[in-house]
């Protein structure tokens, strides 16, 4: 077929060259590559409609089938009239990521349709959708839905859902790079595998095309397998050839001392960034953590008051009302600056928007381009990205960063495999659905990428498991979920059916209560662990506001608004970002050339100062190079290194040592760690003998080591926690009454004991181990960091006071046991010991720089 020729395909570049647009490249190559049949994955850069290469092509093939169903009619004035022919039924499934993406993307579809005269009805289902659109869909399924992975599973849940894909044209992934490193994307993968199965059942002539969007990550290929991963299926990586302009800046600091050397705020550099949100029409501001954003739109507030109405805060918690009254709010231009964490990441399209700050490093070449599209949104405009450091060496990861959205040096995202409570919950949805015939489910799963190696004997204990809770609860009737009947596995008990959709999902966190002003309304949600420590009386922050706690009633927080200026902040679990091993590399360049000044970088000219005082006292490393400092103080014997591979390995890594060095000789320690390295810390003199340093960093048994040295079984315990939620051991609750985080951790240590004991070949037991080696430990990038520092020169340095590099290494460690006001004192004082000890004759320091 000619695509050009196409009835559908002149519709549409008219319609483009209407209000004088037309496509590029990389979309007319994804219109061809869909009408021919293909299933793929298109690359391109942000703001140059991405989602316009798949939904068109799409419609062009709508188009085009109507235009066969065209019928000519005369009509009495003796002029003729085009009768089209309405195929109704779902025709395209776009799956996101995030809710916030669907509102935005519903808009554009719609307004696509609209123009082409496209009769299509553009619907959206996901946690936010009301009970009565729901319902309406299941009358009538719309053309388009815009769903998440979570709602695609309580979808299949449904009984009699096999009917809603008999028109289904085709699936969209959208932001797959997002969902390919977790389980929500390997929820996408079992969903799509079943409703491709269902199609081929009731209409096996049907071409079911599977496309995925995906922004540039270091492995498309990977990428498109996992999505596609089917044998008969035509498939192909459309990249665009173009080139997004991106401008990254620093707000660089007068002089490097107006920049603490450890913490994780920034706010002294706040009066920088005023100026910014001024001349800019509207300005996104991105915090790696709700906490953050939470102080920040408070500082901003405290800085300059007249912009009071003008800023708003956006993130997952806080009520959704709100959050859509926000993303109007920027869509229309009327706010000047809003404060965001990975809320409004990914492809919402804000015209308005034309520049983006990133508060603190964010760990991650990608995310960091990622946040940066938000801004020059529209084709060959350029996404404008300033970087605010909170503390002076994260200067460096700016400038790293620089370097690597220039070199397009990448991350990859690695797919999740062998995730089997996944697998288990989606048995059971299609078991509380309409059924499932074993032999065909199995072979369906073993097609997609995450069960490829899936083995028979695997599938029969998750079989046995649902159907009769495994070897160790055949006892319990509970755990006896799934029955046979009329050669299909159900669910047939109504309870078991409604506490399985009330948790269909794979994101397990800590119990979440709404917050409520006593005179009505919703303000967002806490965690009920924070809210445990909360006296009535006591102020804290939300949505920006400072709300004074009145009491906990019905699984609700009540508040009223609070007289004080100032308030605690709520933490939300999901801890901080690690550095990524690709923005770690790129450090250590950078460290070697900040010294030796062979660089054209504004942000290490500034750090210089610092890199010189850190060479005075002690060492800088270069690439080839790791550093040891060892430091007396009145706490005690301190050791320090600097693999700069990000605080997950490090952690690791120091236990690994510690381990290492109590077999020298009993020693107990105490242990911290930040992006950059680690500290032992102990009340005796550590046991380091200089030519045995290697040794003690060997990869050699690390497989043994780490399972002594670390607490392998408490960390696998804890990821058991989630895996007992997502595979249904553990109820978390109804709506409302949602069991408690602590109560949650011993039921489901409760059976991490049984298993232990009586099941040793629980497949839920060894995903728990196998999560905490690779995800938690994540022992390939350790054991490549303990190789690099085989080959590295291994330098020893004993200072006299903290340095430089190990003073946030410190800071954090104290961050924990003391409030802020205790902690500023602490680090005034460290720094004026600092201060003291680089002014003293430099005699007693002493540096082995020898070949080890």
């Amino acid at each position: 077929m000619n695509l050009e020729k196409s009835k559908g395909y002149k519709q549409v570049i008219k319609w483009l060259k209407s209000s004088k647009r037309k496509p590029f490249k990389f979309q007319t190559e994804a219109w061809e590559y869909y009408a021919e049949g293909y299933s793929g994955l298109v690359n391109a850069p942000t703001g140059f409609g991405k989602t316009f290469s798949m939904f068109l092509a799409v419609a062009i093939d709508e188009l085009n089938k109507s235009a066969l169903n065209e019928k000519t009619v005369p009509l009495k004035t003796g002029k003729k009239s085009t009768i089209r022919k309405k195929s109704g039924g779902m025709k395209l499934i776009w799956i996101t990521p995030l809710r916030s993406l669907a509102k935005d993307l519903a808009r554009a579809m719609r307004e696509v349709c609209l123009e082409l005269e496209l009769d299509w009805q553009v619907g959206v289902r996901n946690g936010d959708t009301a009970q009565s659109e729901k319902l309406k869909q299941k009358k009538q399924m719309p053309e388009v839905l815009i769903i998440t992975p979570e709602s695609m599973h309580l979808l299949l849940a449904q009984k009699h859902t096999s009917d809603y894909f008999n028109d289904l044209q085709c699936i969209v992934a959208d932001e797959w790079h997002e969902l390919l490193g977790s389980k929500r994307g390997v929820m996408a993968e079992l969903a799509i595998s079943r409703i491709k199965g269902l199609l081929k059942e009731k209409h096996p002539e049907r071409l079911l095309r599977i496309w995925g969007i995906s922004a540039t990550i270091g492995n498309m290929e990977q990428a498109l397998d996992v999505l596609v991963p089917y044998q008969d299926v035509l498939k192909t990586i459309v990249v665009a050839d173009i080139e997004k302009k991106i401008e990254i800046k620093s707000i660089l600091p007068d002089h490097i001392d107006m920049l603490p050397w450890a913490g994780h705020l920034g706010h002294k550099l706040a009066h920088k960034l005023l100026p910014i949100i001024a001349k800019s029409k509207t300005t996104l501001i991105f915090c790696n953590t709700r906490g953050q954003a939470e102080l920040w739109y408070q500082n901003l507030l405290k800085q300059d008051e007249n912009l009071a109405g003008q800023i708003a805060i956006h993130h997952g918690s806080i009520d959704y009302e709100l959050r859509n009254w926000i993303e109007d709010a920027i869509h229309t231009g009327i706010l000047k600056a809003v404060i965001s964490t990975s809320s409004l990441d990914l492809g919402v399209d804000f015209k308005p928007v034309d520049t983006v700050v990133q508060i603190g490093s964010p760990k991650g070449v990608a995310r960091f381009l990622q946040r940066a599209g938000r801004s020059g949104h529209s084709p060959f405009e350029t996404s404008t990205i300033y970087f605010l450091p909170t503390h002076a060496l994260e200067l460096v990861e700016a400038a790293a960063i620089k370097e690597a959205a220039k070199t397009q040096n990448i991350e990859s995202r690695e797919p999740v495999v062998m995730s089997f409570d996944t697998l288990i919950q989606f048995l059971v949805t299609l078991a509380v659905g309409d059924g499932f015939n074993e032999q065909q489910i199995y072979a369906e799963v073993k097609e997609t990428h995450a069960f490829r190696e899936l083995e028979p004997s695997e599938w029969n204990w998750m079989m046995q498991f649902i159907t009769t809770g495994g070897d160790s609860l055949t006892a319990y009737n509970e755990f006896s979920k799934v029955v046979l009947e009329d050669g299909l596995w159900k669910v047939t008990n109504r309870q078991i059916a409604m506490r399985h959709r009330l948790h269909i999902g794979t994101i397990v966190s800590d119990a979440m209560i709404k917050v409520k002003y006593l005179t009505g309304g919703y303000v967002g949600m806490v965690e009920e662990s924070f809210m445990a420590k909360m006296k009535p009386g006591n102020s804290f922050t939300l949505a920006g506001r400072v709300l004074e706690f009145i009491m906990v009633k019905e699984m609700t927080v009540l508040v009223r608004k609070s007289k004080q200026k100032t308030a605690i902040t709520p933490s939300w679990l999901g801890g901080r970002l690690s550095l990524t091993a690709n923005l770690g590399a790129l450090l250590r360049k950078k460290y070697n050339e900040t010294l030796a000044k062979t660089h054209t970088d504004e942000e290490l000219d500034i750090v210089l100062p610092l890199f010189e005082r850190q060479a005075k006292v002690s060492h800088v490393p270069k690439d080839d190079e790791f550093l040891i400092e060892l430091i007396k103080t009145r706490d005690g014997y301190h050791f320090f290194a600097y693999p700069f591979e990000g605080r997950q390995v490090h952690e690791v890594m120091a236990a690994l040592i510690a381990y290492r060095l109590g077999k020298v000789k009993p020693i107990s320690f105490s242990i911290a760690m930040n992006d950059y390295g680690f500290e032992l810390l102990s009340e005796q003199p550590i046991p380091l003998e200089e030519e045995k340093v290697k040794e003690l960093f060997s990869p050699k048994n690390l497989g043994e080591d780490i399972v002594a040295s670390i607490n392998a079984t408490e960390m696998a315990r804890r990821k058991f926690r989630d895996i007992a939620c997502i595979s249904g051991l553990v109820f978390q609750g109804y709506p409302g009454k949602y069991v408690a985080n602590k109560h949650l951790q011993s039921s489901s240590g409760l059976f991490f004991n049984v298993f232990s004991d009586y099941d040793k070949h629980n497949l839920l037991l060894r995903q728990a181990y196998d999560e905490a080696f690779y995800q938690q430990i994540e022992e390939p990038r350790l054991a490549a960091a303990l190789h690099r520092i085989q080959r590295s020169k291994v330098i020893i340095v004993k200072a006299e006071s903290y340095t430089p590099l190990c003073f946030p290494i410190k800071v954090d460690s104290l961050r924990e046991n003391m409030s802020t006001e205790e902690l500023g004192e602490r680090i005034a004082r460290m720094t004026a010991e600092a201060d003291k000890t680089e002014t003293k004759p430099q005699r007693r320091r002493k540096k082995n720089d020898h070949q080890l």
